[in-house]
């Protein structure tokens, strides 16, 4: 009998090594964009989940989109499928919190032993996930549009591949050359479907605004619109730029066969990856309108506590930290082709501070950092609706049914009827 256990003490004690520990506490995260990011999520919570084995990372569902991404969310708040924790972009961080989903970050904040500047954490980072004062999360990912452009097809055109275009009067001549050149090949794929951030590109590098300061009127179909609006116009009409969907711009581009595409640098792991040897591919800052007061928007999205429960709460806090943090960043920039969101990220040789000396294709999003401005978030709950509408006014302008004005007339008109009456 005491043989046997003997035995069975010993079965247990192997039993314990050859088990995993239970964890404490569960996470459920939710992400967008899984193309961009499912490798990148993949990499972070397995080093987190090794570095804090109470705590145990599972993921629901990811959306194809941020918008995608926002209705779930506000479709599951207060339900038992809202995750503990979600990934929402930038724009939409003002949708949610006029919800009361989030959960405010101050306290959290408050209570940390060390200080968010030391984590790598500046005010001006911190700000890009706050609203009106409120830290609604971390930004995780941030990007600003960058120029992509095939240099054998701008040498084959007659430009000079070293010295790419700096204007878009620039970009929409040499753009009709490479049309010029047939066998298939087209010129421009400016990104324009799935929300209004490249055009706010445009809108913000003219020193234009969404709204007026006090949000009661619609700007953007101001001088500084129309002269965003009119350079889309002249990509179609001058340098004959197709009416790509959004795959087929990037297949045609990653093929040869599309001079420049104007998109975000989030894309650039993936096009690097896509495009391989194909051709010389070259990337540079985007043309701004407006060289002395333009500015771009600020892509990407935050990490955001949705959980009511103290234990997760804490656990979450831990993860959104890590995520955002210098470890998340080293692996979110060149996973992808983000700029940092951490300073410590961005100078630390431990994490990026070699990276761009080795990876110049990643230069060009980080150059235009002290370009970068929030990306506009229109009040209210009608936010999707209403970036929809100026995608499909950009639509009629691409496909010619409607010139500049008219759209924009147009979009400025259905954008008024969809704000909050003030």
């Amino acid at each position: 009998m005491q043989h046997f256990k003997k035995i069975l003490a010993a079965a247990a004690v192997t039993m314990a090594f050859a088990l995993p520990a239970k964890a404490d506490t569960v996470l459920t995260v939710h992400y967008p964009m899984p193309g961009f990011f499912k490798d990148v999520m993949d990499t972070i919570s397995k080093k987190f989940m090794d570095e804090n084995p109470d705590i145990k990372i599972q993921f629901a569902n990811p959306s194809a989109t941020y918008e995608e991404g926002i209705q779930t969310i506000m479709r599951q708040a207060g339900t038992a499928e809202m995750p503990d924790v979600t990934f929402i972009g930038l724009n939409r961080l003002r949708m949610v919190n006029e919800r009361d989903i989030p959960v405010d970050l101050g306290p959290m904040i408050a209570k940390d032993k060390q200080s968010m500047a030391d984590q790598g954490f500046s005010d001006t980072i911190l700000k890009l996930a706050q609203v009106n004062g409120k830290q609604v999360g971390l930004a995780f990912a941030t990007s600003n549009p960058i120029m992509y452009y095939n240099a054998d097809l701008v040498k084959a055109a007659g430009g000079n591949p070293d010295q790419p275009p700096k204007t878009w009067d620039e970009v929409i001549e040499l753009g009709k050359k490479i049309k010029a050149l047939g066998n298939g090949v087209d010129s421009i794929d400016f990104r324009w479907q799935g929300d209004d951030w490249m055009f706010s590109a445009l809108l913000f590098g003219a020193g234009g605004t969404m709204l007026s300061k006090d949000e009661g009127q619609v700007a953007f179909n101001g001088p500084e619109g129309l002269k965003a609006m009119t350079i889309i116009d002249r990509m179609v009409k001058e340098a004959g730029m197709p009416v790509f969907t959004k795959a087929a711009g990037e297949q045609a581009f990653v093929a040869g066969k599309v001079g420049f595409t104007f998109q975000t640098t989030g894309a650039l792991r993936n096009t690097i990856k896509n495009v391989g040897g194909k051709f010389d591919l070259r990337t540079a800052a985007i043309p701004l309108i407006d060289p002395a007061n333009g500015k771009l928007p600020t892509g990407g999205n935050a990490v955001v506590i949705l959980t009511d429960d103290a234990a997760k709460q804490a656990a979450a806090w831990k993860f959104a930290k890590f995520a955002a943090g210098p470890y998340g960043a080293s692996v979110v920039v060149p996973g992808t082709g983000y700029v940092p969101n951490n300073e410590l990220a961005a100078k630390s040789s431990d994490y990026l501070g070699n990276f761009y000396k080795e990876n110049p294709l990643f230069l060009a999003g980080l150059n235009q950092m002290p370009r970068m401005i929030p990306w506009y978030a229109f009040p209210g709950s009608n936010g999707v609706r209403v970036t929809q509408t100026i995608v499909d006014n950009i639509s009629r302008v691409v496909d010619q049914s409607a010139t500049p004005q008219q759209a924009l007339d147009d979009a400025a008109k259905e954008v008024k009827r969809l704000l909050p009456r003030t």
